[in-house]
């Protein structure tokens, strides 16, 4: 019984490789749910407002936010010709019916290109450090996934934010990776390596503040319910809800943020569209002022309700089917520990 005891702890039950094949399948798992309804709310917007060609939108998919170049008012993904839908539920059937039901994740090939390696990132960092803060912190150790959240999404976010601004500028110009690279050579010469991370603040006060709360509330959601059905180990129930619920807390929260944020990634998706080199004319809290100014305080909470929708169930798949992932290899590592023991001794047993 204390090598049971022992042995999981030893190295959390689960290794760093196994964490990033848990957290891969999970970012597949909530694109393969999460895509199709972002690309009825993108046909659903161009229909009332159409973007014109060289403007940008912005698409989420749950995981991380993408940045759409309209190309002659078609940015062939998630953006097409403006249809003729009276809701959400007719957008699906029309769009079943006349483009198949591939169309429904038009968007998914550049969703997972850039969600999974930033997700894989994101979580298993997340996991590596509240392991460790939480022998460090001591008595603090509950305040742990605050810090690792945060620290996590910071480590994440700055690994991707260039490849965000390469790809944009792939989407917009359809330059080859030679003309590419020279362009991106040409920058950091003119302006410095700081260059290629332009727009990562805005990113940063936004998803920062998100990732800690999240995970604090998620830990502490969890153990309350664990607690409350008397498991020792937290079920697909229990993650999912605690996902869902700690995900819209940490929404509503940083809200005021996401809609900052939407607006100067618009405004610098277009400038690495055109290849301008100037930063977005306004800061982040100067925007947030001038929407405070023409919309009131309640501009500032624009858009809760979709962002809810889409946040909660989002969280809620991509955390369940993470920790799901995680239990499968912790078993299967255990039985493998406890297994060899057990065969190495049958075999001195029966050589006496």
């Amino acid at each position: 019984m204390s090598g049971q005891s022992a042995a999981p702890p030893a190295f959390n039950g689960i290794t760093p490789v196994q964490q990033m094949v848990a957290s891969c399948s999970g970012a597949i798992v909530t694109s393969l749910f999460v895509t199709p309804l972002d690309v009825v709310k993108i046909r659903l917007q161009a229909q009332k407002n159409p973007f014109p060609k060289g403007k940008c939108f912005v698409y989420c998919n749950g995981l991380m936010d993408h940045i759409c170049v309209c190309e002659n008012g078609n940015s062939k993904a998630w953006y097409k010709a403006p249809g003729h839908f009276s809701g959400t539920l007719d957008a699906f059937v029309k769009i079943i019916r006349h483009e198949g039901m591939a169309a429904l994740w038009s968007g998914l090939p550049p969703t997972l290109v850039m969600a999974v390696p930033a997700t894989v990132i994101y979580f298993t960092c997340y996991d590596q450090l509240c392991a460790a803060l939480r022998v460090q912190m001591g008595d603090r150790a509950q305040e742990a996934p605050l810090l690792a959240g945060a620290i996590a999404r910071v480590g994440s976010a700055t690994v991707i934010s260039p490849l965000e601004l390469i790809r944009t500028k792939l989407q917009s110009q359809k330059q080859s990776y030679g003309e590419l690279t020279q362009l991106i050579r040409s920058a950091v010469e003119a302006e410095g390596w700081r260059s290629l991370w332009r727009g990562l603040g805005p990113t940063l006060l936004r998803d920062v503040p998100f990732s800690a709360m999240y995970w604090y509330n998620y830990e502490r959601t969890k153990s309350f319910l664990c607690e409350r059905y008397n498991s020792r180990e937290p079920t697909f129930t229990i993650t999912f809800i605690s996902g869902a619920v700690s995900g819209s807390i940490a929404s509503i929260v940083t809200l005021p943020f996401d809609v900052v944020k939407t607006r100067r990634q618009v405004e610098l998706g277009e400038l690495q569209a055109k290849n301008l080199s100037g930063q977005a004319s306004s800061s982040t809290f100067s925007v947030m002022r001038r929407i405070v100014a023409q919309d009131g305080f309640p501009g500032l909470f624009a858009g809760i309700f979709p962002r809810l929708i889409k946040v909660a169930p989002a969280c809620a798949i991509m955390i369940s089917s993470y920790e799901f992932g995680k239990a499968f290899f912790r078993k299967h590592n255990q039985e493998r520990i406890l297994g060899q023991p057990q065969t190495s001794n049958t075999r001195q047993t029966e050589q006496h």
